[in-house]
């Protein structure tokens, strides 16, 4: 999954080590976060050059780096991050986006100056770049004193990192503690899912046959999934780059995690994980217009800057991962974090938080990470009409402002 959802995760400092401890200075540090252009300040040593899985106020872990600028008049430190490249991209108009013509526009126009690498394929699509939620894990995880726990998932990452795309994807032994709470969160979700999920998912659910006691297999899983709609599951060992990520959409590739939620709470995760992307992402990307829509989102991305790929992450954030589907009268569920999130999906279900028509060409608010559930929800008339929103999108390609 391209983001995790962060709920009631207060604000705090990190502690940032440097070679050189005895050179501690009480120096303020303003590191700018490369995803969303935030100042996050933190205490840290004088001689920092590079930091690494900085927490953003977004609560984003990102890899940063950093050069110290001093400033005398203020006695602090400012690590300035990625500094703000302007690149161009290429327009493409018609009626229909294709990924052929984003490509071909995007390379045509690109400057000696630009930076910006175009994957022509899904094996241009680098999935090692992880910003988090890898082996390594916040002192606020569940999981975080079970060292036996740690342990597993650097093994299951690892197993991930080293798979080659074409290869099968190695099966996972799962424990029967992680099956254990496989089969918890399963059957507490199912129990809403008629009520509160779309008929799209509900139909395409019934395809997995997923059970209580068994974890799927990802090439299992993308074995059905290539069989209905021509999509394809690829392993990764943790939260990828933004960028990256959505590459990968444009080639009809989902990146998945393997690895278990901590099983001292079943129903809550702060990453994605192998429950999140199984079950609230698989079934959606199993029915044919949904999968095209994603594709759009994908395709839109292919050569885009920055701060177009910073809109397009609001965008799968506010569809793919929080979006909801009129049916009628109702408001139902299609996006992944609802689905997968049981206390997401009933507080959803409830009609107490704010609804508003999807526009991807409008700038998306930020996203919410720390304050509970979703207060807002962006609404699809039809799946169909999403679909040609976000076709309209990706073939302007133009930066929404």
């Amino acid at each position: 999954s391209l983001l995790s959802w962060f709920r009631d995760t207060p604000t705090r400092r990190l502690n940032v080590t440097t070679g050189a401890p005895n050179r501690q200075t009480t120096s303020t540090v303003y590191v700018r976060c490369s995803w969303c252009d935030c100042l996050t300040s933190l205490n840290a040593f004088s001689t920092v050059s590079q930091l690494k899985g900085v927490t953003c106020c977004c609560h984003q872990h990102v890899h940063m780096q950093a050069q110290q600028l001093q400033l005398q008049s203020q006695q602090q430190i400012y690590n300035r991050v990625h500094a703000p490249r302007v690149h161009q991209r290429g327009r493409v108009t018609g009626q229909h986006s294709t990924r052929k013509a984003i490509v071909s526009q995007a390379a045509a126009t690109e400057t000696a100056e630009s930076v910006i690498k175009i994957p022509q394929s899904i094996h241009d699509v680098d999935n090692g770049k992880i910003l988090g939620f890898g082996a390594d894990l916040s002192d606020d995880h569940p999981g975080f004193h079970d060292q036996e726990y740690k342990q597993r998932r650097v093994r299951i990452a690892n197993i991930a990192r080293e798979h080659e795309i074409g290869d099968p994807i190695p099966h996972i032994q799962y424990t029967p503690q992680e099956v254990e709470v496989w089969g918890t969160a399963l059957s507490k979700l199912k129990a809403l899912f008629p009520t509160h999920a779309c008929q799209e998912f509900n139909r395409s659910l019934t395809n997995f046959n997923f059970r209580e006691d068994e974890v799927p297999q990802l090439q299992d899983v993308s074995d059905r999934l290539s069989a209905a709609t021509g999509w394809q599951v690829r392993p990764v060992a943790g939260l990828m780059h933004p960028r990256d990520f959505l590459n990968g959409l444009a080639f009809r590739y989902f990146h998945s995690t393997q690895y278990m939620r901590h099983h001292s709470k079943p129903h809550y995760t702060p990453e994605p994980d192998v429950v999140h992307e199984l079950i609230g992402h698989v079934p959606m990307l199993a029915d044919p217009t949904f999968a095209d829509m994603v594709e759009a989102i994908g395709v839109a991305s292919l050569g885009a800057d920055e701060k177009q790929i910073w809109h397009l992450t609001k965008v799968y954030w506010y569809t793919v991962e929080f979006g909801v589907v009129r049916e009628g009268q109702d408001i139902k569920a299609f996006g992944s974090g609802i689905l997968s999130s049981f206390g997401e999906l009933e507080y959803m279900g409830q009609n107490t938080a704010e609804i508003q028509p999807f526009d991807p060409f409008k700038a998306q608010p930020k996203m919410s990470y720390k304050d509970g559930y979703q207060k807002k929800y962006f609404v699809l008339d039809s799946f169909d009409a999403g679909l040609q929103q976000l076709r309209d999108y990706a073939n302007t390609a133009k930066k929404v402002r």
